[in-house]
C-alpha cells in the first residue's frame, strides 16, 4: 500500500511539474497556438527542408548566426540536448541566419565540438522575416502537431532540467 501511495505520488508531482513553465526569464508561452505555413529551409547541401515533413515530432528551430557571442554560449548544450535520450521525439534544426556561407558555419561547429546537430541555413532570411525575429539567437518551439507553443527570445542553458523535464511533456 505504500509503494502505491509513493507511486500515485510521484505521478501527480511529475504531471503538475512538468505542466509548470520553467523559471526561465526569456522563455515565453504562446497563449494562442501559432499555425505556419511553408516553413522550408535549407540544409548544408542546399536541399530543402519541409518541416511538415516532420510531423508527429517535437521540433525546436534554433534561429543563430556565427558572429553572435550569445549563440556561441548556448550551441553546446542545444547540442547535448538533441542527445537527451529522455526526448527521443525531439527534433533541432539550428538555421544559421547570418547570411555567411557553409564553411564559415561548418567552422563553428568544429569550433565548439558540436557533434549532434545539423546546420540549416535561411540564405534569404525568408524565416527570419515570417517569425518576425527579434534578433539571435530565437528558439521558436513547435508541438507535435506543428503549432508553436512557445518561444525562447535569448539564450538559455538548454541543460537546465527544470526545462528539460518541461520539455518531456511535450515530447
Amino acid at each position: 500500500m505504500k509503494l502505491l501511495i509513493i507511486f500515485i505520488s510521484l505521478i501527480i508531482t511529475n504531471f503538475c511539474y512538468a505542466l509548470e513553465k520553467p523559471d526561465i526569464k526569456n522563455l515565453v508561452l504562446t497563449k494562442n497556438l501559432k499555425v505556419y505555413e511553408g516553413i522550408i529551409f535549407k540544409d548544408i547541401n542546399q536541399k530543402n527542408v519541409n518541416l511538415d515533413d516532420f510531423e508527429g515530432k517535437l521540433i525546436l528551430l534554433n534561429f543563430w548566426a556565427t558572429w553572435c557571442a550569445p549563440c556561441r554560449e548556448e550551441m553546446p548544450s542545444l547540442d547535448n540536448l538533441q542527445s537527451n535520450s529522455n526526448l527521443d521525439n525531439l527534433k533541432i534544426f539550428p538555421i544559421n541566419i547570418g547570411q555567411e556561407d557553409v564553411s564559415k558555419s561548418e567552422f563553428f561547429f568544429k569550433e565548439l565540438n558540436i557533434k549532434n546537430l545539423n546546420i540549416f541555413m535561411d540564405a534569404p532570411i525568408t524565416l527570419a522575416k515570417k517569425f518576425s525575429l527579434r534578433g539571435v539567437p530565437t528558439t521558436i518551439l513547435f508541438n507535435k502537431q506543428g503549432k508553436e507553443f512557445a518561444r525562447i527570445m535569448g539564450s538559455i542553458d538548454f541543460n537546465n532540467e527544470e526545462f528539460i523535464n518541461w520539455l518531456k511533456a511535450y515530447n
